[in-house]
């Protein structure tokens, strides 16, 4: 026996790397890496989410406005009026000398159609920058869910954009109510935290001025995060937004309370510390989402980039809020569109039913090779067993997740698998009945079959790829598992059988052909 060839030995090698990284998932212990199971297989939640762009367009401006009334002010630019529309903002310059400069800064920023009367400016976004912006806001709201669902430890969540505007989040493992409140609560959370100033002038109106009024002063009246009976007046345009923040994580005040801590960037903090230092004796609203957390008196400048949220916040509150913040605000939020619950004995069913599919199909497999093809047969599903152990093997270690789809993968693989043993086997047949030696037939016959192979499985393999590529999550799943089980098929079938012939060439020699490849 030639036992130090290099098919079997490649041969070997699968067969331990593929029980290795496969028992775990078969035995489901607790040591190892192993396949998550996935929406329709365990149960759980499925979301359509919407995205509000036109808000995201809103938001630019707002940002926008922001960035200029700090620039102008660095610059030591005197401007007016500045009022803010929900598709652009516009503003007065006092000085004419100033023109050349607040051009030049407009149009470094870049994106913008800028309308002028004089000393008048009108700036709105272009229709390219427009599109940009709501197609940016579509996958930021995508990276953000993921990121947020991922921080609040959820097993394996899907977060895929679905359509030109809506996100499809799939959470497997969602058994309760509270469970699914409190993500859906983490998904929806706009996590906008701003900065604002409060109008020290006509403070003392906040309750007489109607919304429409408070606009006319440039000003907004939020609402007070513990009583919303409390309102506050701040000027419209914030002097910093949560684009700037670095950090936010829960801590605790003098009190033992909950609250959030959170830093900001260079930028945001040179901003920061240059308001505090220009308004020390005045109020600073800290706003999240909205509503006014805290109003505190600025005693002296803040330096360091750093502030703090406190509200009220239970410590489940606050680690949620922390999330949101560490993960970005959504720059547009969304809505739910449909919402679908699958229980867990949708799942056992669906499991079971791709169980049976499975061992009936590979038992009716291994009894028609092994009538027909006898020794060989059994070779062949040799392979095909070390093929299963690969395919588990290589999803677990990736972190996979299997999917009904993907259990159909690989039923679809076993078949695939199956058809290149018998392309292999009949070749080899062909050649021993033209009167070939035992030696040439394998040789030859592997060699003719595996053009054959090869083609069909290569056009088989770019069809998936494509289909990850543009597909959602069940196709996706389908996908993964009919491209590992394609590889893993031309591994075991090509190289690992070959190998275990050219171990037993001198056996097959002497034993009848019939007795190992069903040829007389």
């Amino acid at each position: 026996m030639k036992i130090f060839n290099y098919r079997f030995v490649i041969f070997l090698i699968a067969l331990i790397f593929g029980l290795t990284y496969a028992l775990p998932s078969i035995l489901q212990s607790e040591n190892g890496s192993k396949i998550s199971l996935g929406l329709d297989l365990q149960g759980g939640l499925y979301l359509m989410l919407g995205v509000k762009t036109d808000e995201a367009i809103k938001s630019k401006i707002r940002s926008s406005a922001s960035s200029l009334k700090y620039f102008a002010e660095d610059e030591d630019i005197l401007i007016d009026e500045l009022k803010i529309t929900p598709n652009s903002f516009s503003f007065v310059l006092l000085d004419e000398d100033e023109i050349a400069k607040t051009d030049k800064l407009l149009s470094e920023s870049g994106g913008f159609i800028i309308n002028k009367d004089g000393l008048n400016y009108q700036v709105k976004l272009s229709v390219t920058e427009e599109a940009f912006t709501r197609e940016f806001a579509i996958n930021q709201a995508v990276d953000t869910i993921r990121n947020r669902l991922d921080q609040f430890g959820l097993a394996e969540p899907s977060v895929t954009r679905a359509g030109e505007n809506k996100i499809l989040v799939e959470l497997p493992g969602i058994k309760n109510a509270e469970e699914e409140k409190k993500a859906r609560e983490l998904i929806s959370r706009p996590a906008n935290l701003q900065l604002m100033a409060i109008d020290e002038a006509k403070i003392d109106q906040v309750y007489k001025l109607s919304d429409d009024e408070a606009m006319l002063y440039g000003d907004v009246i939020l609402e007070d995060a513990k009583n919303p009976e409390i309102k506050h007046l701040v000027n419209e345009i914030p002097i910093l937004d949560g684009t700037l923040l670095t950090d936010a994580k829960v801590g605790f005040d003098e009190n033992n309370q909950p609250v959030i801590n959170f830093s900001l960037n260079s930028k945001g903090g040179k901003i920061f510390g240059d308001f505090t230092a220009k308004n020390v004796g005045n109020h600073l609203a800290v706003v999240l989402d909205s509503k006014v957390y805290s109003a505190p008196v600025i005693r002296e400048r803040i330096g360091g980039g750093s502030g703090q949220i406190s509200g009220g916040f239970s410590i489940a509150e606050a680690h949620s809020v922390a999330i949101a913040l560490r993960s970005g605000a959504l720059l547009a939020p969304v809505m739910m569109l449909e919402k679908r619950s699958v229980g867990p004995s949708l799942g056992a069913d669906s499991i079971k039913a791709s169980l049976i599919a499975l061992i009936s199909g590979f038992v009716l497999v291994v009894i028609f090779m092994i009538a027909y093809y006898g020794i060989s047969g059994i070779v062949a599903n040799s392979a095909l067993i070390v093929n299963l152990f690969l395919i588990i093997s290589v999803m677990a270690l990736f972190g996979a997740t299997l999917t009904l789809p993907g259990m159909a993968g690989i039923v679809l693989t076993v078949g695939m698998a199956v058809d290149a043993n018998v392309i292999i086997q009949e070749r080899i047949r062909e050649l021993i009945r033209s009167g070939a030696s035992v030696k040439k037939s394998i040789e030859n016959g592997y060699k003719n079959a595996t053009r054959a192979i090869l083609d069909a499985n290569i056009t088989t393999l770019i069809v998936a790829i494509i289909l990850y590529a543009y597909g959602t999550g069940p196709i996706k799943g389908f996908a993964i598992t009919i491209s590992i089980g394609i590889l893993a098929s031309m591994l075991t079938a090509i190289l690992g059988t070959h190998g275990v012939y050219t171990l037993f060439e001198s056996q097959i020699k002497k034993d009848k052909l019939k007795l190992w490849f069903g040829v007389k």
